[in-house]
């Protein structure tokens, strides 16, 4: 199995319709076989975690989908539609190396330990516990801050099912190193880990690290 991410950037008068597609694409995907794990996303700066990072020119979609059906989703009448509106896209796809965590209460990637030299991406996902949304908001500038600035970074935004309370960063990076550099040595981000740890932000996360196989386009 291997995840697929796509971005789509759209024209202003299509987010109507984008909002559509975000309502109905997880049941018409949920038909086609090889598909195990299936997020709509929308998409922001990373930078507050607040409705007002959000960018809604930009949507995304995620897949767990078996190696044989990643061609036949890539020509599917859900990717097709998406790109009839869109004035850009951007595809990747990863095999998870490592997963931590749970997404809607599953275990989304297989993950497989492999020596992998190359760019690495990384996705974070969190359900915030809604009375900590505003302790969270306060936290988050300093590591975000710290991510745009980290050596080894390529590129990273924001991603989330919703706008308040389910947040998280899709990032690639230029190998593993970089950013295991970020993720552990950053002042910053250790100190969000512990406060994380004595706030209880959150009553489910996600942390996972991949290979990144191929990208088309630009994200």
């Amino acid at each position: 199995m291997k995840t697929v991410l796509y971005f789509w950037r759209v024209k202003k008068r299509y987010i109507p319709i984008a909002f559509l597609y975000m309502a109905t694409n997880k049941l018409r995907l949920k038909r086609e076989s090889g598909i195990k794990f299936i997020k709509l996303l929308g998409t922001g700066k990373g930078e507050t975690f607040t409705p007002k990072d959000a960018d809604p020119l930009r949507w995304g979609l995620l897949v767990t989908v078996s190696d044989q059906k990643i061609d036949e989703l890539d020509h599917s009448k859900v990717i097709s539609r998406w790109q009839k509106i869109s004035t850009s896209e951007y595809r990747i796809i990863l095999k998870p190396i490592s997963s931590h965590g749970l997404w809607s209460r599953k275990q989304p990637f297989d993950q497989e330990k492999i020596e992998w030299s190359g760019k690495v991406a990384a996705i974070t996902r969190a359900r915030i516990v809604w009375r900590k949304n505003f302790i969270f908001w306060s936290a988050v500038p300093p590591v975000t801050a710290s991510l745009h600035k980290s050596q080894g970074l390529i590129s990273a935004i924001g991603i989330g099912e919703a706008p308040i309370g389910l947040q998280g960063t899709f990032s690639i990076w230029e190998n593993g190193a970089k950013l295991r550099e970020f993720a552990y040595q950053g002042q910053a981000h250790r100190a969000a880990i512990k406060a994380t740890s004595e706030e209880n932000w959150y009553s489910e996360e996600l942390f996972a690290r991949f290979a990144v196989l191929q990208e088309r386009g630009h994200l």
